[in-house]
């Protein structure tokens, strides 16, 4: 089974859902941390069909070509509680800005300061947008953004993950433009030694 089936299973958990409906869902709900394509996600729905996890009945539309509305089976929330509690294969980090900073001793500073200092503005946007949600949830959901057995909470938790990781990589994003500009405003011409 793929991480792709198990997200599509969390969001079969909340509610029904069409193919389009879990494509939109994917990028307004769980696109901060995870994303899929269009053409992704109607053959995952149908290896979910094929597996027994999920199951569709067909909804007539006028004007329209009927549309499937999927909904988790029992052996599909099942599969979901058991995957929720092992542990994720591990996965090399690759970041390209990290990369960047790795080789940031070899320029000058100019070009340097001005990518991080765009970067620490497009994570302290994010940041702010997903500030935004969390004082949506805190005021439309009350406490239940802290009941664990609701999917409130768990919604918020991802969140929360997000805001503590766009706040560290804008802070860090920041300081990097920081050291730079002072090593600029104190540096002598030298060659680049590799360390």
């Amino acid at each position: 089974m793929t991480t792709l089936g198990y997200a599509i299973l969390g969001l079969l958990s909340r509610e029904e859902l069409s193919g389009y409906d879990v494509a939109g869902r994917m990028r307004a709900r769980v696109g901060h941390f995870w994303e899929a394509w269009h053409s992704q996600i109607y053959p995952e729905l149908a290896r979910l069909e094929e597996a027994g996890l999920a199951t569709h009945r067909v909804v007539e539309q006028r004007g329209r070509p009927d549309k499937k509305v999927y909904k988790i089976t029992p052996a599909g929330l099942e599969t979901l509680k058991e995957w929720v509690t092992e542990p994720p294969v591990p996965r090399p980090a690759r970041d390209e800005l990290v990369l960047k900073a790795y080789s940031l001793w070899l320029v000058e500073g100019g070009g340097a300061i001005a990518l991080f200092r765009d970067q620490e503005q497009r994570h302290g946007e994010k940041l702010l947008e997903y500030e935004s949600i969390r004082a949506w949830m805190e005021k439309e959901w009350g406490e239940e953004v802290l009941r664990t057995d609701s999917p409130r909470f768990a919604s918020y938790a991802a969140l929360q993950r997000g805001i503590v990781y766009e706040r560290g990589y804008a802070e860090w994003c920041r300081w990097v433009a920081e050291q730079l500009a002072e090593g600029q405003r104190t540096k002598r011409p030298r060659k680049p030694k590799a360390v």
